[in-house]
């Protein structure tokens, strides 16, 4: 389906996280090459740790996060930073977030939506790429730039380099994990109710 190189890095990927596993950490602020929206002068931090193939991580995007956006993002009250996680089948996670990352900064979290509404067909069908490749050319990538971004070396040494980070510095094991201002507040199925008790806990 996808190319040698991202087998490889999904191998990599899947190994890192059996070696994590047990551990206890967070993380304290983004970095480099991670995702982020709302007023970076926002008393309230909140980092997740997601994958593109994640069940957990579709639903949160799909019933959850638009209400917690709303609520706390655009009114500058968070801000809110995604960081990259690969979850089996982690070939597919990788190249979600290559495609997002080729369609542009501004287009990220509206290709990575489109991605997480798409995981059940995806899933149902098993045509990871024909949905991809559907999904990117919504977003104005042409099925050349397409291809091309799948054998982005560059980019998927930055992507195993972004999960390494995640695995052996900030301690994740699984997917969705909040930080709220550093400190694990929540992972796996996630509520509104919960993200609220958070933010109000870290507004303190």
């Amino acid at each position: 389906m996808f190319n040698r190189r991202l087998m490889i890095l999904a191998a990599a990927a899947a190994s890192l996280a059996l070696a994590a596993c047990n551990k206890a950490g967070g993380p304290t602020s983004p970095s480099e090459g991670d995702m982020s929206m709302g007023n970076p002068s926002a008393k309230v931090k909140v980092v997740e740790y997601a994958s593109a193939s994640c069940p957990h991580c579709a639903r949160f995007n799909n019933d959850v996060f638009p209400g917690f956006k709303t609520k706390y993002i655009d009114t500058g009250k968070v801000y809110y930073t995604f960081k990259e996680y690969l979850t089996p089948p982690e070939n597919v996670a990788a190249a979600g977030f290559l495609v997002a990352r080729c369609a542009g900064k501004d287009k990220y979290f509206t290709v990575l939506d489109a991605i997480f509404r798409s995981q059940t067909e995806m899933f149902q069908t098993g045509d990871f790429r024909g949905v991809l490749l559907r999904i990117a050319q919504s977003a104005g990538v042409t099925e050349q730039q397409f291809n091309a971004c799948l054998n982005d070396e560059k980019a998927m040494k930055a992507l195993n380099d972004r999960v390494t980070r995640a695995v052996q510095e900030d301690k994740v094991t699984g997917t969705p994990t909040f930080f709220f201002n550093g400190k694990k507040v929540a992972e796996g199925e996630v509520t509104a109710a919960q993200l609220d008790q958070a933010f109000a806990e870290a507004s303190k």
